[in-house]
């Protein structure tokens, strides 16, 4: 007779975090998008101070596979879909605090602590990342809640979306507008800002921005 799997909380909080990236949030998108507080679903919420292990609530739940419009049986199936194969965790930051210091290396890839985590697609960057984007500034191409997935790795061209931090500690997304050996040009994605020109010795690194969430 096979011997019954257990329901782990490990098992539980992995689906919540499948549950978020196939609507394309993060864990605290998913959390706002039902209703809930924003860190309802953070990784610094799933055990308690006492080190004891915290399960999402069912009302929780419910709400989220309501905003998501997925039915139990599929949130089952990210339950028991305990390989997760198909996707990778890596590091996940508001933009908004991406400029302080120690959440990266001189070389643009993510260091330190203070980083949460979302499940994501497997990329091809071992130190690729993401930054959820606050506020309507990057409208209309990035909303308040939007995720872009970051690649420190890849190759730029004029034209692509990229991030940029500044030797004033200023980290930025913009579009690659041109680069020579002296300068940079950065073209914003609202137009209600203006296009930005920096030295190459302002810039500290620029990454290209791979994926965004919808």
């Amino acid at each position: 007779m096979a011997q019954r799997q257990m329901l782990t909380h490990s098992d539980i909080w992995s689906a919540v975090d499948r549950l978020a990236a196939k609507a394309g949030l993060s864990a605290s998108g998913l959390a706002k998008a039902a209703g809930l507080d924003p860190t309802t679903f953070n990784k610094s919420k799933r055990i308690t101070p006492e080190g004891r292990p915290r399960w999402p609530s069912t009302e929780s739940i419910a709400k989220s596979l309501q905003a998501t419009g997925v039915t139990m049986d599929t949130f089952v199936s990210l339950i028991t879909d305990r390989g997760g194969a198909s996707t990778q965790a890596i590091p996940l930051i508001g933009l908004a605090e991406a400029g302080a210091g120690g959440y990266f290396d001189d070389a643009g890839f993510p260091a330190g602590k203070g980083w949460d985590e979302i499940s994501f697609p497997a990329v091809n960057d071992e130190h690729a990342y993401a930054l959820e984007i606050s506020g309507n500034s990057m409208e209309p191409a990035y909303r308040d809640g939007t995720f872009v997935v970051v690649s420190p790795g890849a190759p730029i061209r004029r034209g692509d979306r990229v991030v940029v931090k500044t030797t004033e500690g200023e980290v930025m997304a913009k579009e690659l507008k041109r680069r020579t050996a002296k300068s940079i040009e950065l073209r914003s994605f609202n137009p209600q800002h203006t296009e930005r020109t920096l030295s190459v010795d302002e810039v500290v690194w620029m990454a290209r921005i791979m994926w965004a969430s919808q």
